[in-house]
């Protein structure tokens, strides 16, 4: 089939979602698909055009069997909600027109959201090239602006909440990557066919990874000590300051535990101030490293923690590292309550603790710590279950065995009038 996957990030950018859309894709394409991608040029997280790309208004190239086309956005370093807006709509905009220019006929249009408003732009591809479209919803939005703060305007809520339902119930189907994704989207559009289509790991790539063990360790200097890693999004949801904390109360407990921070975001700056002003010589900070070598760093620690602010909304989401550092065998701290924790507790990869406390995390690391071969027993639990379950490969097959044909009547959205026809698998 002929698929175009619409979606504002994707690599050379780092992140999670630029992770997994790029294996989605090569992994669709390995089955016969013809993929091809729109997106912007590359500026996140920074808020800067990354070199080599800029200067351009639209760009095509190609990579690994996909055709990825590229068009400018409005990109800054600021985080304020209006000039994210801005990036938004302004993507939005010009992959609509970019997309009727050279996107060429397509079977089907995938739209990962957020950002929400490139729903609109999909279901435009969508009717002028008579292609169903499939949303896939990795987070819930506006839900999740709102429940962070960000998102206070009561309008603009009821706009943006309006336009998600319309998206919804215009899609021919929906994926969702959480059980709590998936049951809100059902809830709220019961006519529309939703699916789970988790993230996973590429299992190959962590295989060999252990064997850089020693050199990743002598590179960034964590010599003997006990290292404790977050790798991701310093973020406002990541609620890293509870992490430092825990750090502050270590400090003089265990000066031999180590924390390191791999990554960036809005809120990096932030938090290497606050280390800085309490004297946390125990807590390092990295710049973003190439996905390539991410297995390999992952090996190289310790003890991993995943944490996420105390919010209702987060019971219902699985975040991306958790899958990556229980394949690189490593036995993660975990202060995110609801699905997330069902998973390590049924892998047996590690230690909950209570979303929000200090004391905690540093109880557990400290249990960790003092116990090598508890750490050998969750790390080898959490792998195996991992590998066994969250199989990028087979998550890619599920995904493709949704994909539509249109000679096979399936589905009929009747508050529009018109019908899609799907491939049953």
């Amino acid at each position: 089939m002929r698929i175009l996957l619409l979606t504002q990030y994707f690599p050379p950018e780092i992140g999670a979602a630029q992770q997994r859309l790029s294996d989605l894709a090569k992994r669709l394409c390995s089955f016969g698909h013809q993929i091809t991608v729109l997106t912007s040029l590359p500026n996140y997280p920074t808020g800067r055009i990354f070199d080599g790309y800029r200067g351009r208004i639209f760009l095509e190239e190609y990579r690994d069997g996909i055709r990825i086309l590229r068009t400018w956005a409005y990109a800054s370093p600021s985080r304020s909600f209006l000039r994210r807006l801005l990036n938004y709509f302004s993507f939005a905009f010009l992959a609509t027109w970019f997309g009727i220019w050279r996107a060429g006929k397509q079977d089907i249009v995938v739209v990962e959201s957020p950002p929400l408003f490139l729903g609109i732009a999909g279901l435009i591809l969508s009717r002028l090239r008579g292609a169903p479209m499939m949303l896939n919803v990795s987070d819930l939005w506006p839900e999740s602006a709102v429940a962070m703060g960000i998102l206070r305007n009561r309008t603009i809520i009821r706009a943006a909440t309006a336009l998600e339902n319309y998206l919804y119930r215009n899609s021919y189907a929906i994926t969702g990557q959480s059980q709590g994704i998936v049951r809100t989207i059902k809830a709220r559009v019961p006519g529309t066919p939703v699916e789970l289509i988790t993230n996973g790991v590429d299992t190959d790539r962590f295989v060999l990874s252990a064997r850089k063990r020693d050199e990743i360790r002598s590179k960034f200097g964590f010599g003997e000590r006990c290292v404790v890693g977050y790798t991701g999004l310093h973020g406002l949801a990541q609620d890293l300051d509870t992490v430092l904390e825990a750090a502050r109360q270590l400090a003089q407990l265990n000066p031999e535990i180590l924390f390191v921070f791999f990554g960036d975001g809005p809120e990096k700056g932030r938090l290497q101030a606050s280390a800085k002003e309490r004297d946390l010589k125990n807590v390092r900070f990295f710049p973003p490293q190439p996905a390539d070598s991410m297995p390999a760093i992952l090996s190289a620690l310790d003890i991993a923690v995943v944490p996420l602010k105390n919010l209702r909304l987060f019971r219902g989401v699985l975040p991306a590292k958790l899958f990556e550092c229980m394949a690189a065998k490593l036995p993660i701290v975990l202060a995110v309550d609801g699905e997330a924790r069902q998973l390590l507790e049924r892998a047996n990869g590690g230690i909950y603790v209570q979303v929000g406390n200090p004391t905690g995390l540093a109880d557990a690391i400290r249990t960790l710590s003092d116990d090598p071969s508890l750490r050998c027993e969750f790390g080898e639990n959490g792998s195996r279950y991992v590998f066994a379950h969250y199989d990028r490969t087979e998550i890619a097959r599920r995904f493709a065995n949704l994909l539509p044909k249109l000679n096979e009547p399936v589905l009929s959205k009747t508050n529009t009038g018109r019908s899609y026809e799907v491939n049953p698998g």
